[in-house]
């Protein structure tokens, strides 16, 4: 049996193909049927040849599906649950798990590199099951539900993780640099721990009217040094309580640095490409970084009750909706910015 996956082959090349149909194989695995899946800011690094990634091998990394087939040593899950998978698999025991980097556990990977399956497919073997997935309590699987609880295996999170590391608490002011998903998602992280103020960086109109919706009360359309001034002006000189670092490149960590007032933290969650830091200005300043890729399997419980309550919508990010055979062009549609976040319909 065969089951359809996206193949990455190469720069500017994702191909439909075919991959051997996912089995359980250690007692600790789940086969899972995906349902929703999507195309990640992260994928295109590779997609543009500025990451490095196998040829030929599966790709994607977000998914929510039902569970087909469990192994032996699952408890946690069963068959039928409706289940979410962050962006990293672990076992949920070890220390760097236990402390709640589940991104760093010692066991576990990331999908679609050293024989495991990616998250863009029909379905996919789990490893570290328990560990690893969450299920979705409730009946509601109506699209916007499924959209929503879909960001929870990354940009939410990712968001969540952006904010949680500056610190952002009740009444801060907040700067939010990057108007893709993540930095979407950000914004709506930002309000949520209690922010009075989120100044959103973006020059385009859609994305300036969802942040809007998400939460931010000011839109900064300028960039680099002009960037920095504009937030310093509207901020009486002093510079942001938090400033959240969502794109990744030199000038957008430099943006957040020169913003954040003396004594606070940036909080980066960008993949770095390109990046120098001058640690004596931070030093002089005060200034710190916290961040890295998001713990997300410690904070999918976190947010899900809040999606579940309609407390947040994040699934506002997906502007652009496929199915598997129109893969090809669901990330040439973010890579060209006619989208915000390309869903993937695997299956109603």
């Amino acid at each position: 049996m065969i089951v359809k996956a996206a193949i990455f082959k190469g720069k500017g090349v994702i191909e439909l193909g075919e991959r051997p149909d996912p089995t359980v194989k250690e007692p600790t695995d789940a086969v899972v049927r995906i349902v929703r899946a999507c195309v990640c800011g992260s994928d295109l690094w590779y997609y543009r040849g500025l990451s490095d990634y196998m040829p030929g091998s599966p790709i994607g990394h977000e998914f929510v599906g039902v569970v087909q087939q469990v192994g032996d040593s699952v408890r946690n899950i069963a068959k039928g649950d409706l289940v979410i998978a962050p962006f990293f698999y672990s076992d949920g025991t070890r220390p760097n798990c236990r402390a709640g980097i589940t991104s760093a556990c010692v066991v576990g990977g990331a999908w679609g590199v050293n024989g495991i399956d990616g998250g863009q497919g029909e379905a996919v073997r789990v490893p570290l099951a328990d560990g690893t997935l969450v299920r979705v309590p409730g009946s509601d699987r109506s699209d916007e539900t499924l959209a929503s609880l879909l960001t929870l295996s990354d940009v939410m999170c990712t968001g969540h993780h952006a904010a949680a590391s500056a610190g952002v608490k009740k009444g801060d002011t907040v700067a939010v640099i990057g108007d893709g998903a993540v930095g979407l998602c950000a914004v709506i992280a930002a309000k949520r721990l209690g922010a009075e103020r989120v100044i959103a960086l973006s020059r385009n109109p859609a994305r300036q009217k969802l942040a809007r919706e998400f939460g931010a009360t000011d839109i900064l359309v300028e960039r680099g040094e002009d960037a920095s001034e504009a937030v310093l002006k509207l901020t009486d000189g002093v510079g942001v309580d938090a400033a959240l670092e969502c794109v990744g490149t030199n000038q957008a960590v430099q943006t957040a640095l020169a913003i954040a007032r003396p004594g606070s933290i940036v909080g980066y969650v960008g993949v770095p490409h390109g990046v120098e830091i001058s640690v004596p200005d931070m030093f002089f300043r005060n200034v710190g970084m916290r961040g890295g890729p998001a713990p997300v399997r410690a904070y999918i419980p976190k947010l899900l009750g809040d999606v579940l309550e309609g407390r947040i919508n994040p699934g506002g990010v997906f502007d652009f909706t496929t199915d598997l055979n129109g893969i090809a062009e669901a990330y040439a549609a973010m890579n060209e910015r006619r989208a915000i976040k390309s869903l993937l319909r695997v299956e109603s």
